[in-house]
C-alpha cells in the first residue's frame, strides 16, 4: 500500500474541506501518517503532550495550521 496521498484519499481523512486546503495538502507532498498526525493534533493536543510528544513542527505544524483554519472558515453545517 502506497502512501501517496489523492484528493479522495485526503478527503477520506479529513471530511469536510476547502478545495484549496485540499490542493495544498496535495501539492506538500503529505503522507497518510503526517496527515493522521496533524488530525490528530487538532483533535485532541492535550492528549498527544500528555503521550509525551513534541509540539509538532515543520510540515506537521503546517498542516495543523492548514486544517485550524479550515475548520474555523467553513460554514457549520446545519443539525436536523
Amino acid at each position: 500500500m502506497t502512501d501517496r496521498l489523492t484528493r479522495d484519499g485526503v478527503r477520506a481523512l479529513i471530511g469536510r474541506s476547502s478545495d484549496g486546503v485540499v490542493t495544498e495538502i496535495l501539492h506538500m507532498g503529505t503522507s497518510r501518517t503526517e496527515l493522521a498526525e496533524a488530525r490528530a493534533w487538532l483533535e485532541n493536543d492535550e492528549a498527544m503532550l500528555n503521550e509525551g510528544r513534541r509540539i509538532p513542527s515543520g510540515r506537521i505544524a503546517r498542516l495543523v495550521e492548514l486544517l485550524q483554519t479550515d475548520e474555523d472558515e467553513l460554514p457549520a453545517v446545519p443539525k436536523f
